[in-house]
């Protein structure tokens, strides 16, 4: 017997299973685990078993005629255990799609087929001209070679066209081909072309971009510059979106961009069967273009040229449950490891990426001018609201140009990141506010659907009648979310075509592009929205933003708070005056003299960045120092505590000069589903003094089991 270690979708190490013959590492198979068949896939085989062999079980079945998930790919899973510090067979199970965890066989996608004259075709008369979409067909066998997908497009009878031609032995068929790239419809400026010419003078090597793009820059057209060499070269391309309401768009313009290039779109909405297939297509080499979200990282890719991360700051690119990772920091590992570049592009930057630019770490590329050479940077005005009467939050200068932009056919859009009616119901008389049961969060008031809602852990209860405290009826919403500010506008601009776009309103598959049909076709005056509406997307008509609430960020002991409020004010504003209408961003505040809205007013990331590297730099925080948390939840906060400190005092001894850790505290969300949380972070000025300490943590934290309580432990974590 040959003995294999098989990664499984377990806490547990690979396990020790026996076979007569030797199995290629990648293969999945069917084993036994505690009575149950489970699927697992083959991570060493040959080995020397550590227990009696009498009690290693056989593999129950193979299935052998699948392809295996390749090297480069097991390498990838291998670092993200050991980096993130997760089980490598659950880290295993997070990157496989749906499809390749049940316990049945698959059908491997076939070659795509190609088509195109041979010689005795071209010798043959071309079909006459009166026949237009024929000879349109036959110019494109003439000229070129493709597959059945891009001759339909062609002639919507090409299967006929197609079966005839064979016939008369006219056409060699291939099951591979470099995918024709159409010329580009858009003239690049001289900004552009020169970054795209750096870019493309390191093709074939490993080599990190930074890309810092003021919104409306053009950032696309560079990226697909670069690809359609990339892709003319038959290589393959990963392109990571943080968000699926970005994909929508970027879809229609890589359709008209590479209309013949085989695509997979990977993303939790795409169907389970549609992304298996897409998933082993980009294996098989036979997608050259990946488009996805942050779990699209873990996709194995044949022949990877390039990878590209746009938004590459947004804080989505992070996993915050089970295996959390960051995707853009894995996206440049798979860089590496594929001797190829990454472009990771922004308008605004994530602080450590920018640190890395201006250490040399990564190579720094600027546009500095907006593509459209009529539009410019819009106008950025604060309104000091602080002795204002607001209009549920309106000021009266912003609704007075709220309507002045209506009448004059122009589109705004009014911003506020906090989704519901109010995010608050309170009782004048005893002051009792309404939490959720489970969590420490208030239950936000969604009016429509007469509901109190936890954006945590989603508990919902009717809307009460009266105060359960004291009995008082007479209960008052308390601030303002986008519900609220829809039914304000709607009293002010009675016939105004007014949108609300967040979570509650853009819940199904096709709700973006309904949504874009209506803006393109100016069926809309106003947008009312969350972050959703905040980065990516490009509105040409709009010439109007207006920022409500901006201060709240500005409150956070999580040090990253005014990065990610630089970053929204930035990306929201730079979705106006995009088009040849100038632009103009309003942004209400109760503090007009914070420095942020200095840098936010002039526009200027770099100003903002040196600031607030100079504060991280003081205190040793990222990216000059480094940071993980370990974390512990249980049904009482001093049990989690008194777990995480146990630890801690056992660590102390054995743990490196240069790592400091802390005291456990609650976190900022201390009851999130019934649970109470609690945390220690552990910092070291030294990466991998930080990973010697969190190794120690693993191994005493696996030998303190403890049904109470869960824990993780969560690496360069993003949240406090």
């Amino acid at each position: 017997m040959i003995y294999h270690h098989i990664a499984l979708n377990t806490i547990l190490p690979p396990l020790t299973y026996a076979h007569d013959t030797a199995l290629p590492l990648g293969s999945r198979v069917l084993v036994n685990l505690r009575g149950k068949p489970q699927i697992g896939v083959v991570w060493a085989n040959h080995v020397q078993p550590e227990i009696d062999v009498n009690k290693i079980l056989p593999i129950l079945k193979i299935f052998d005629h699948e392809p295996t998930l390749p090297e480069n790919w097991r390498e990838l899973i291998d670092f993200t255990a050991r980096y993130y510090h997760y089980p490598i067979g659950q880290t295993v199970f997070t990157a496989l799609p749906s499809l390749l965890k049940e316990p049945r066989p698959i059908e491997s996608p076939e070659s795509p087929v190609f088509y195109t004259l041979n010689d005795l075709g071209k010798q043959q008369t071309p079909p006459p001209k009166n026949h237009a979409k024929k000879l349109q067909l036959w110019q494109a066998l003439f000229s070129g070679c493709l597959d059945m997908v891009a001759l339909k497009k062609i002639h919507p009878k090409a299967i006929d066209l197609i079966n005839e031609y064979k016939k008369s032995d006219w056409l060699s068929i291939c099951t591979a081909t470099t995918p024709s790239i159409p010329p580009s419809q858009h003239i690049l400026n001289a900004e552009q072309a020169e970054i795209s010419h750096t870019i493309q003078s390191h093709l074939h090597e490993y080599q990190p971009f930074l890309l810092h793009g003021i919104t409306g820059s053009g950032k696309t057209e560079v990226y697909f510059d670069v690809m359609a060499t990339v892709l003319a070269q038959g290589k393959q391309v990963l392109f990571l979106l943080p968000e699926i309401n970005l994909t929508p768009q970027l879809l229609a313009r890589v359709a008209q961009r590479f209309p013949d290039v085989p695509t997979a779109v990977l993303h939790s909405q795409t169907a389970t069967g549609a992304r298996g297939r897409d998933y082993l297509r980009a294996m098989l080499g036979h997608s050259k273009l990946v488009i996805g979200t942050r779990l699209a990282v873990f996709t194995p890719i044949l022949d990877l040229g390039l990878i590209v991360a746009d938004e590459e700051h947004d804080n989505s690119f992070n996993q915050d449950n089970e295996l959390r990772y960051h995707a853009r920091d894995l996206a440049v590992w798979r860089a590496r490891q594929a001797a190829c570049p990454i472009v990771l592009g922004s308008a605004t930057p994530s602080l450590e990426s920018w640190h890395k630019a201006q250490i040399g770490a990564y190579q720094l590329l600027t546009l500095s001018h907006r593509a459209n050479a009529i539009a410019k940077l819009p106008e950025i005005e604060l309104v000091d609201v602080r002795r204002m009467r607001l209009d549920n939050g309106f000021s009266p200068q912003v609704l007075n140009l709220l309507k002045q932009n209506h009448q004059n056919g122009g589109l705004s859009l009014v911003y506020l990141n906090r989704r519901g009616f109010a995010p608050a119901l309170f009782c004048g008389d005893c002051g009792h506010t309404f939490g959720c049961p489970n969590c420490s969060a208030k239950l936000v008031l969604h009016q429509r659907a007469r509901q109190l809602r936890c954006h945590h852990c989603d508990f919902r209860q009717p809307i009460p009648h009266a105060c359960e405290e004291c009995g008082n009826q007479d209960l008052t919403a308390v601030g303002q979310g986008t519900q609220r500010i829809e039914e304000t506008l709607k009293n002010f601009l009675p016939l105004a075509k007014i949108v609300r776009v967040d979570r509650d309103s853009m819940h199904k598959k096709n709700d973006w592009a309904h949504l874009y049909d209506q803006i393109h076709a100016q069926q809309v005056d106003i947008l009312i929205g969350t972050q959703m509406l905040a980065k990516g997307h490009d509105f040409p008509n709009l010439n109007l933003v207006v920022v409500l609430n901006a201060d709240g960020s500005l409150f956070s002991s999580d040090f990253r708070a005014p990065e990610r409020l630089f970053a929204e004010l930035m990306q929201v504003s730079g979705r106006a005056g995009r088009a040849e209408k100038a632009g103009r961003v309003l942004i209400q505040t109760q503090l007009p003299e914070h420095e942020i809205f200095h840098a936010i007013r002039a526009q200027n990331f770099a100003q903002f960045a040196t600031q607030e590297l100079a504060q991280r730099e003081m205190f040793g925080l990222p990216p000059f120092g480094f940071q993980a948390a370990v974390r512990a939840d249980a049904l009482k906060m001093s049990d989690a505590v008194d777990f995480l400190n146990e630890i801690r005092d056992v660590i102390a001894p054995m743990l490196p000069e240069n790592v400091s850790q802390m005291g456990a505290v609650p976190m900022l969300m201390a009851r999130l589903a019934e649970r109470e949380r609690a945390q220690i972070f552990i910092e070291s000025m030294n990466r991998v003094a930080l990973h010697r300490a969190l190794s120690l943590w693993e191994q005493v934290l696996a030998q303190h089991r403890d049904n109470r309580i869960r824990w993780h432990i969560d690496v360069d974590c993003q949240e406090m």
